[in-house]
């Protein structure tokens, strides 16, 4: 390989470069202090001479692109000798993918500026459609006449009563497990008894809501979506809204208030399951009679722990709801719009509920309830 060397010559206010030998990436590191040196300050033309440059690759042609590049920011005319066809190529080609590149940083800031829009335009449409929940339900007060009672059974029915046999399962194995898991630890420390009062915190305050929540979430919440989606599709909204009737008050209202009111139910069916399913363990692993456990459970567990859970309820019901229903009503129309609403609901629900569980958490404990 023949080395790379340059000369640099200056005459008043025009400046003579030569380059002489193989220009590549292995060669020109050693030049670039050289380039950036110069002082450009009083240049007004600049000759590159190519004549004796061999060869150069796409490193090197980059490296003359850029000093191009600075020449013209600083308004300084330049004239190339001996530019040969196969070294236009390169400094096009290397032209060409830097323009490229600029156009991807482009389009990677527009994609972000449109995915903060999106944001935006998601949360406010989100408000006002809570708003729109909260104006229909103002209706309610003034005329008890307007409460849809009918509806909001079959819907108490749909979203509670059919759940409750998957709650009660889950709530129950969750109870075994969780009392399974810390039977072994206790027992080394021979404070058996202590599982009474592990469970009943644990379950009452944070385990049994938030397992009914999820539960409820992934069954009736996506239930909602779906179905509100369905109807938008076929146009069952807009025929509504054609003949008078609001979908908010119709449609909306009883699905909320239903969940509203069976949420707390629910809630204290899974405290019983998994409290039941806890004392099964501490019987069989811990000895612990199921007498014994229920002494010490109304000993030493606080009414306020379970009206905590039972408040959190209503809560998580309503968040579950408005979100399934709010993602029902955004659907677009084709079927694939259906399946992705109804994923972000389950997902949007379950991560709502948590983070309002763990609001919930940290006043309380500050309360010191």
């Amino acid at each position: 390989m023949e080395l790379f060397k340059l000369s640099i010559t200056r005459l008043d206010s025009k400046l003579t470069i030569n380059l002489f030998g193989e220009l590549t990436v292995h060669t020109i590191s050693s030049n670039v202090d050289i380039i950036s040196t110069i002082q450009l300050d009083t240049i007004k033309h600049v000759e590159l001479n190519l004549a004796e440059l061999g060869f150069a690759d796409t490193a090197g042609a980059l490296f003359i692109n850029n000093f191009l590049k600075k020449l013209e920011l600083h308004n300084i005319e330049y004239t190339i000798i001996n530019d040969t066809i196969s070294f236009k190529n390169t400094i096009e080609l290397v032209r060409k993918y830097k323009q490229t590149k600029n156009s991807e940083h482009g389009d990677r800031g527009e994609r972000y500026a449109l995915f903060i829009d999106s944001l935006v335009a998601s949360f406010l449409s989100t408000l006002s459609f809570i708003g729109l929940v909260f104006l229909s339900f103002s209706r309610y007060f003034v005329s008890i006449k307007l409460v849809r009672l009918k509806e909001i059974a079959f819907e108490i029915n749909e979203s509670g009563i059919k759940a409750l046999s998957i709650i009660m399962i889950t709530s129950f194995l969750i109870g075994l497990v969780v009392a399974y898991q810390s039977a072994y630890q206790l027992k080394l420390y021979g404070a058996n008894i202590y599982i009474v009062d592990m469970l009943g915190l644990s379950i009452l305050r944070e385990l049994s809501p938030l397992i009914t929540a999820i539960v409820i979430a992934g069954r009736s919440g996506s239930a909602f979506t779906a179905q509100i989606g369905a109807m938008k599709i076929t146009e069952e909204l807009d025929a509504m809204k054609t003949m008078g009737f609001d979908p908010t008050f119709f449609l909306v209202l009883p699905k909320i208030i239903a969940l509203m009111i069976i949420m707390p139910i629910l809630i204290f069916i899974s405290d019983v399951m998994g409290v039941i399913g806890g004392m099964i363990i501490a019987n069989i692993d811990l000895n612990i009679s199921m007498t014994l456990f229920l002494e010490r459970f109304s000993d030493v567990i606080a009414v306020k722990h379970f009206i905590v859970g039972i408040v959190k309820g209503p809560f998580f019901a309503f968040l579950i709801a408005a979100i399934g229903i709010y993602r029902g009503m955004v659907v677009k129309n084709d079927t694939q719009s259906i399946g992705i609403n109804t994923t972000k609901s389950v997902v949007e629900s379950i991560f709502m509920v948590i983070v309002c569980d763990a609001i919930f958490s940290i006043a309380f404990t500050n309360l010191g309830i």
